[in-house]
């Protein structure tokens, strides 16, 4: 007989993360383990994105403690989108959340995107766009410039029609969704345009939903060189899209 999978599976990508995940992985055992409503049980996946410093031995440290945390490796680092494509084909849960890795969104906003997915949508994804007021940490002025200027690209070139993309709290009902991440083929911070234009693609609903959130200085992103890069892989989404490269099922 199989083991039950659990309610929902938390992916957490981590590149040289050990002095915030302590925290993060505190705060989603807490979580979880209060709230009724999960009581199918979680599990907790970090994908360790070939880190140079103790995030893998801080992972298993916990693991010891945290029975359902487990840590998969990229054995090098591949890019934020490779790392959520690994860890959301490595979920067993019902529903699949990824998560970054110092809890921008506080974990208990998944309330609200499990609420959109208990109102028939296949995915729901974490926006700070529509209501700003829920923002308690702003970016600087020219990277919100950068993020809006962005989301316009995202709308003309590939035809999506939500206002912030690249949030990262995502959830998925996975074995809907898992096609999403088979076809994935962006490996960096480009990769979530891809993956709601492949939600699009294969029929699937997908609910943009207000969160709290809050800015992180430490953030890994390069506002010129990372929005340059992005903005090239909506020229590859399109482009792939052409060649066929993403088929339906």
């Amino acid at each position: 007989m199989s083991e039950q999978a659990p309610s929902i599976s938390i992916v957490i990508p981590a590149y040289n993360e050990e002095r915030r995940l302590d925290r993060t992985l505190g705060c989603i055992r807490d979580y979880f383990s209060g709230s009724p409503m999960w009581s199918g049980g979680i599990e907790m996946i970090v994908v360790d994105d070939g880190s140079t410093d103790g995030t893998a031995r801080l992972v298993q440290d916990w693991a010891r403690q945290v029975p359902c945390l487990r840590l998969v490796s990229n054995g090098r680092n591949r890019g934020k989108g490779y790392s959520v494509r690994h860890g959301m084909l490595e979920a067993r849960g019902r529903l699949a959340l990824f998560t970054d890795a110092d809890l921008s969104a506080p974990i208990e906003e998944c309330e609200k995107l499990l609420a959109a997915i208990d109102a028939g949508n296949d995915c729901a994804i974490g926006s700070r766009a529509i209501d700003r007021s829920l923002i308690a940490v702003h970016q600087s002025p020219f990277r919100e410039m950068a993020g809006n200027t962005f989301n316009v690209f995202v709308k003309v070139i590939i035809g999506l029609p939500f206002q912030d993309t690249q949030c990262g709290f995502k959830l998925f009902v996975r074995d809907r969704c898992r096609v999403i991440f088979e076809q994935q083929r962006i490996e960096r911070f480009g990769f979530d345009p891809e993956i709601l234009f492949l939600a699009h693609r294969h029929g699937l609903r997908a609910a943009e939903v207000p969160v709290r959130w809050a800015h992180n200085p430490a953030t890994k992103v390069h506002v010129w060189r990372d929005s340059l890069l992005m903005f090239a892989e909506l020229i590859y989404i399109r482009w792939n899209w052409l060649l066929g490269r993403y088929p339906k099922k």
